[in-house]
C-alpha cells in the first residue's frame, strides 16, 4: 500500500453512501440552538435605526430608541405576531427595503404579513446588528441592559441564567448530534456487516496491541482519497494482482477470499471475477464506506462481503478461508507492518493447505554513484549562502529517503538480502540481520546504498506473475529508498563492497523501521518512519 508518510497532507472530500430505505431519522436541531451561543454585539458596535438615519452604539439602544422616539416596541411586535427568528430577519429587512414608517408597522394585522416572503431573508445592510440577536432574548436583553431603574443585580443574574440556559441547549444539541453520529454509524456499519469486535486485542505483536489511538494516524491516512488514487494508478502494481488472479481462475474458482487491507475493494472484485465463491474484504480505514458504493456499482454484493475494522479484532462470518489476498507492501517491503496483520489473519483463519498472495517476496541492495545528488544533499550544508550548516548533515543523512532513482546511477549487481515465504513466515522473522557484499561494475565513488523489492505469485499458478520496484524497471509507487552515506566510499570495478544490515521495527512506533548499515568500518542507522 502506498505510505502514510507522503500522503498525510492529503485532504478528504466527504461523500455520501446510498441509503437503504430504512435509514434512521436524525434529529433537526433549530438554529436556535447555535445562534443562542452568539453574542449580541461588541462594544463599538454602530447600529442603524429602522425608522431613521440614527446610528445607536448598540442593539439594546436601538430598541431603547425605536420604542421612545417612534413609538415601536420591537419586542413587542415580536410577540404580538409571533414571530420566529426567520419571521423577525423578514420584519427587519421589509422595514429596511421598503423604509416603512412607524405608525404604518404598528397597523399591521395579525394573519398575512407583508414581510412573509423569502427575499426578506436577504439582508439589506451586511451584518446587520439588529439580526444577530436572538428573538428569545429580546426582551430579557433589552429588560437589562436599557432600564436606568432596575437593580443592576438582578439584570447580572438574568444574563447568568440566560448564558446558562443557552449553554444547556447546547449541550444537548451536542449531544443529539452526537447520537445522530452514532447512528449513522451503526447504519454504515450495518450495510457492511455487524463486525464482533468483543474478543479484544491479540497479543501476537507491537502492531496488532497497538491502540486505536496510537495507529489513528495510519488508518486516517487511508480515509484519504489521493492515497488510493495513487495506487490505483500504479499499473505496474494493480495489473499485477489483476493478471494473477484473471489468469489462475482455477486458483479462485468457488474459493473463500479473504482481502485484508482491502481499500476501495480493487483486489477483491478482482478475485470474485476471477470465481471467487465468496470474498470478505476487511478494512479499519473511512474508505470502506466507499468501497460499499463501488461494490455495489458493480453488482458484486451477492459475493463480496465488507467489514470494517481491525483484523486482528473482528470475528469473520466463516471459520476458515481458502485464499488470503492482500497489497500490504509499504517502502523497503516491511514499513507499515502491514504484513504482521496478514501473517495473524493466515494463523486464525487460513485453511489446511490454504494459499496466501502475493506467496513470496525480495528485498535487494545495490550501491549507488551518484556524486552531483550527495553533494545536493550532504555537502551542500558546508557553506549555506556563506555560513557552515555541518551540523544539519548529523539530522539530514539518517532519513532514508524515498525516491526514484536514475538506473545509470547503480555502480553494482544486486544482492537479494531477505527471502520472505508468506505462507510460512513469522512476525519475529520480519526483524533482521545479515551479511552482504556488493559486486562493484565501474570505478567511482560509492554515495548511497539503495534498497528495493520484488513480488511473486507463484505457487501453485500455471500462469506465474511478478514484478519488481527496481530502479531498472518501471517504476511504481513505492520507487526505491535510499541510504545516503555520510562521506562516499572510493570502489573499483569487480571489487565487492562488503556490509551488514539489521532490520528492526522502532519500538516507539511499530509500523516505522530502523536500519542499521555497517560498511567499509562505518556505521549508521536510518530511520523509515
Amino acid at each position: 500500500m502506498n505510505r502514510r508518510k507522503h500522503n498525510m497532507a492529503a485532504q478528504r472530500d466527504d461523500q455520501q453512501c446510498d441509503g437503504d430505505d430504512d435509514v434512521p431519522e436524525l434529529y433537526n436541531s433549530d438554529d436556535e440552538k447555535w445562534n443562542s451561543m452568539e453574542e449580541e454585539g461588541s462594544d463599538h458596535v454602530s447600529v442603524p435605526c429602522v425608522f431613521c438615519d440614527r446610528n445607536l452604539g448598540s442593539v439594546a439602544e436601538t430598541l431603547q430608541h425605536c420604542k421612545a422616539d417612534h413609538g415601536v416596541y420591537i419586542p413587542e411586535l415580536v410577540n404580538k405576531h409571533s414571530l420566529d427568528d426567520y419571521g423577525y430577519i423578514k420584519m427587519i429587512n421589509y422595514i429596511r427595503v421598503n423604509q416603512c414608517s412607524a405608525e404604518a408597522l404598528l397597523m399591521v394585522p395579525n394573519g398575512s404579513l407583508p414581510w412573509d416572503n423569502d427575499e426578506y431573508m436577504k439582508p439589506v445592510l451586511p451584518d446587520d446588528p439588529l439580526l444577530q440577536i436572538d428573538v428569545e432574548e429580546l426582551s430579557g436583553a433589552t429588560a437589562m441592559m436599557l432600564s436606568p431603574s432596575e437593580d443592576q443585580a438582578s439584570g447580572l443574574l438574568l444574563r447568568a441564567r440566560q448564558s446558562e440556559d443557552r449553554t444547556r441547549r447546547a449541550e444537548e444539541a451536542l449531544a443529539q448530534a452526537m447520537e445522530d453520529l452514532n447512528k449513522l454509524k451503526l447504519l454504515a456499519q450495518g450495510l457492511v456487516l455487524d463486525a464482533d469486535t468483543s474478543r479484544g486485542r491479540s497479543s501476537l505483536g507491537p502492531v496488532a496491541e497497538l491502540r486505536d489511538d496510537e495507529d489513528e494516524a495510519y488508518f486516517s491516512s487511508y480515509g484519504h482519497y489521493s492515497i488510493h488514487e495513487e495506487m490505483l494508478k500504479d499499473r505496474v502494481r494493480t495489473e499485477s494482482y489483476r493478471d494473477f488472479m484473471y489468469n489462475n481462475m482455477d486458483v479462485f474458482k468457488d474459493k473463500v477470499v479473504l482481502d485484508v487491507g482491502c481499500g476501495t475493494g480493487i483486489l477483491s472484485m478482482f478475485a470474485a471475477k476471477a470465481g471467487a465463491r465468496k470474498v470478505i474484504a476487511v478494512d479499519q480505514s473511512e474508505i470502506i464506506y466507499q468501497a460499499i458504493d463501488i461494490v455495489r456499482s458493480n453488482q458484486l454484493e451477492d459475493t463480496i462481503t465488507l467489514i470494517k475494522g481491525r483484523i486482528e479484532e473482528i470475528n469473520l462470518p466463516v471459520e476458515k478461508v481458502d485464499i488470503i489476498i492482500s497489497e500490504w507492501m509499504g517502502y523497503f517491503l516491511l514499513f507499515e507492518s502491514m504484513l504482521d496483520s496478514v501473517i495473524y489473519a493466515r494463523d486464525r483463519y487460513l485453511a489446511p493447505n490454504g494459499l496466501v498472495f502475493p506467496d513470496r517476496c525480495n528485498i535487494s541492495l545495490a550501491a549507488v554513484g551518484d556524486v552531483q545528488k550527495h553533494n545536493d544533499r550532504v555537502a551542500f550544508w558546508d557553506d549555506v549562502y556563506g555560513f557552515q550548516m555541518t551540523c544539519m548533515k548529523k539530522a539530514v543523512v539518517p532519513e532514508a529517503v524515498v525516491e526514484v532513482l536514475k538506473p545509470e546511477t547503480v555502480i553494482s549487481e544486486p544482492a537479494v538480502i531477505k527471502t520472505i515465504d508468506c505462507c510460512t513466515v513469522t512476525e519475529s522473522e520480519l526483524e533482521f540481520s545479515v551479511d552482504f557484499a556488493l559486486k562493484i561494475t565501474l570505478d567511482t565513488f560509492c554515495t548511497a546504498i539503495v534498497g528495493y523489492f520484488d513480488i511473486f505469485f507463484d505457487v501453485r499458478c500455471r500462469n506465474k506473475v511478478e514484478f519488481s520496484t527496481s530502479p531498472n524497471c518501471p517504476k511504481t509507487h513505492w520507487k526505491q529508498t535510499a541510504f545516503i552515506l555520510e562521506n562516499p566510499i572510493s570502489v573499483k570495478a569487480g571489487e565487492e563492497l562488503p556490509g551488514q544490515i539489521t532490520v528492526h521495527k522502532n519500538k516507539k512506533d511499530p509500523r516505522a523501521l530502523l536500519i542499521t548499515l555497517d560498511l567499509s568500518g562505518l556505521r549508521q542507522t536510518y530511520s523509515l518512519q
